[in-house]
C-alpha cells in the first residue's frame, strides 16, 4: 500500500490457520485466528483453500447481493465455526446441508446439521445481500463507491464488506470471481478473464486467479472502463482506466499503466522471476488518497503519468506482500519497508539518486528529537501501520542492511527470502534470522538499532551508516 500526500497460538506459518488442540468433543471454532491487533480477524479451526464468488452489483443503487462457496478444510474437531463478514446472511449450507446462521458484527456463525472432524474437507456455501456502503468493522468504512463506480480496495481489512472470508493474511486461498452488472458495464478483478456472459440480467464477468492470495488482496471494480491488453516478455498484462477521468487523465493513466511490464522486468533482474502468471493495473475515477497492491493488478488513483515510484512500490508488493506475505499484522515493515527500498533501487538504476544517497540524506535531514524516531516499527501497533516511518524507516533499514553485509550478500538474503517464502507467511524475526545466516555476522544489534529502540540509529559502521 502506498498512501499519497510475540507468538499467536494460532497462528503458523505457510498459508494455514491452524488450532492445534484436542478436544474430547467437538467445540465452537475461535472468533478470531490471533492476531493481537485485530483479534476478531481470522477464525480458528479452519484452512480455506478456495473462495468461488457469484455477485450482482447494482452500481447505481450501491446494493450487492451473491452467493459465495468455500472450501475449507477443520484444523479441529468443530461443533460451529466462524467466518467474517458484515453483509445479511440469509442462508448456509454445509456439504449441501442447511445450517443454522447467526450474525454479530462482524462475526458470522455457521453451526452445521453434523460437527466437522478435523482434517476433514468441507464445502460451504453462503447466501447474502446487502449495501456494503453502510458497513462499519474496526473503526472502519471502507467501501468506495458511487453511483458510477465502485472498487473494493482497502487494507487491512476489505473482503468483508463483500463476501465471507477467513479474513487474515495467513489463510491464503484461491479465488474465482464472478460479478454480474448491468449490461454495457465492465468488471475487473484480479488474475485472468475467464469469461464474459450476457443474460436477461446483465454482463457477468468471471475473473480466475491461478495462485492463492490473501482475502483482503482479492478485488472487484464495477463501472465503465477502458480496457487495454497485451504481453510483453511473456507476461500477460490488463490494464483498465475508468471512464469517469477526464480524456487527458484516461490518457496519462494509460501511459503510466504501461509502465508496468517494464517495472516488473526491472525488479525480476534482482529479485527472481515474477510469482504470479499475469499483471496489470487499474486506476479508479474515485477520489481516493491511496494505491493498493492488488495480487496481480494494483490499484491507483490518477495521478498522471510520470509517477512511475508508485507503480514500481506497487509492483514491489506483489513480491514483498502478496507472494510472500505476513504473518502477523505487525510485520508490516517487510511490506512496505521492501517496496519502499525497492522505488530508491529503480530510481538508482534508471538515473536517480543511489539508494546510499537516499538513505543518508534522509538519515541527515531528520533530528534526533523528531518523532519519526520514536515508533518501533517492528512492533508499530494497529493505529500506526500505516505511518510514515514504517515506510520510510523499513526502506532505510534494507539500504543498511545492504552496507552492513555488503551487495552481494544483501540480494543473496532477499532472492533466498522470496525463494524460500514463496507462496506463504512470514515473520520479521525469521528475517532478521535468515539475514545472519547469509551473512554470517550477528546482526542482533543492528536490528535493534533500526526496528525496536525509539531513537535514531547512532551513524555507526555496525549500523550501516559509516
Amino acid at each position: 500500500m502506498a498512501v499519497l500526500a510475540v507468538s499467536l497460538p494460532l497462528l503458523v506459518g505457510g498459508g494455514a490457520a491452524v488450532a492445534v488442540e484436542d478436544a474430547a468433543a467437538p467445540a465452537p471454532g475461535a472468533s478470531g485466528i490471533g492476531d493481537p491487533y485485530w483479534p476478531l480477524d481470522g477464525n480458528g479451526g479452519i484452512d480455506v483453500a478456495a473462495y468461488r464468488i457469484k455477485n450482482a452489483y447494482d452500481i447505481r443503487a450501491q446494493a450487492l447481493r451473491g452467493t459465495t462457496r468455500i472450501t475449507l478444510t477443520a484444523t479441529s474437531d468443530l461443533s460451529s465455526f466462524n467466518l467474517d463478514f458484515l453483509l445479511k446472511a440469509s442462508l448456509a449450507k454445509v456439504d449441501r446441508v442447511a445450517a443454522k446462521v447467526a450474525q454479530s458484527g462482524h462475526e458470522l456463525t455457521i453451526t452445521p446439521a453434523t460437527a466437522l472432524r478435523a482434517g476433514t474437507r468441507h464445502t460451504v456455501v453462503v447466501k447474502y445481500a446487502g449495501r456494503p456502503g453502510t458497513q462499519r468493522y474496526a473503526g472502519e468504512e471502507n467501501w468506495l463507491a458511487d453511483e458510477h463506480e465502485a472498487v473494493a480496495m482497502n487494507q487491512p481489512h476489505m473482503a468483508t464488506w463483500w463476501f465471507p472470508a477467513n479474513d487474515h493474511p495467513i489463510d491464503k486461498a484461491l479465488f474465482d470471481i464472478s460479478t454480474t452488472v448491468p449490461a454495457g458495464r465492465e468488471v475487473i478483478a484480479n488474475g485472468k478473464l475467464v469469461s464474459k456472459k450476457q443474460s436477461r440480467r446483465g454482463t457477468t464477468w468471471r475473473w480466475r486467479a491461478d495462485e492463492p492470495m490473501a482475502s483482503y488482496l482479492a478485488f472487484f471494480a464495477a463501472g465503465d472502463f477502458s480496457i487495454k491488453k497485451g504481453t510483453s516478455n511473456g507476461l500477460p498484462w490488463v490494464n483498465a482506466v475508468s471512464q469517469q477521468l477526464s480524456p487527458a487523465a484516461q490518457k496519462s493513466s494509460h501511459q503510466l499503466l504501461g509502465r508496468t511490464p517494464g517495472i516488473v522486468k526491472a525488479l525480476s533482474a534482482d529479485l527472481g522471476p515474477y510469482p504470479f502468471s499475469v499483471t496489470g493495473g487499474l486506476t479508479t475515477g474515485l477520489p481516493v488518497f491511496f494505491a493498493l497492491e492488488n495480487q496481480t493488478r494494483p490499484t491507483y488513483p490518477s495521478v498522471g503519468a510520470h509517477n512511475v515510484s508508485l507503480v514500481v512500490h506497487e509492483v514491489a508488493h506483489q513480491w514483498f506482500g502478496d507472494d510472500v506475505a505476513i504473518a502477523r499484522w505487525r510485520d508490516i515493515w517487510l511490506n512496505e519497508g521492501a517496496a519502499t527500498f525497492m522505488e530508491w533501487r529503480y530510481a538508482e538504476q534508471h538515473g536517480g539518486q543511489p539508494a546510499a544517497d537516499a538513505l543518508l540524506n534522509r538519515y541527515a535531514s531528520i533530528g534526533a528529537s523528531d518523532s519519526f524516531w520514536r515508533l518501533s516499527i517492528a512492533d508499530p501497533g494497529a493505529a500506526h501501520i500505516f505511518d510514515e516511518p514504517v515506510y520510510d524507516r523499513g526502506g532505510m533499514t534494507l539500504q543498511a542492511l545492504r552496507n552492513r553485509i555488503g551487495e552481494e550478500k544483501f540480494w543473496l538474503l532477499l532472492r533466498t527470502w522470496l525463494d524460500t517464502r514463496s507462496g506463504g507467511n512470514a515473520t520479521s524475526e525469521e528475517f532478521e534470522a535468515l539475514a545472519a545466516k547469509v551473512s554470517g555476522q550477528d546482526l542482533t544489534s543492528f536490528f535493534t538499532a533500526w526496528l525496536r529502540t525509539g531513537a535514531k540509529p547512532a551513524a555507526t559502521a555496525d549500523n550501516g551508516l559509516a
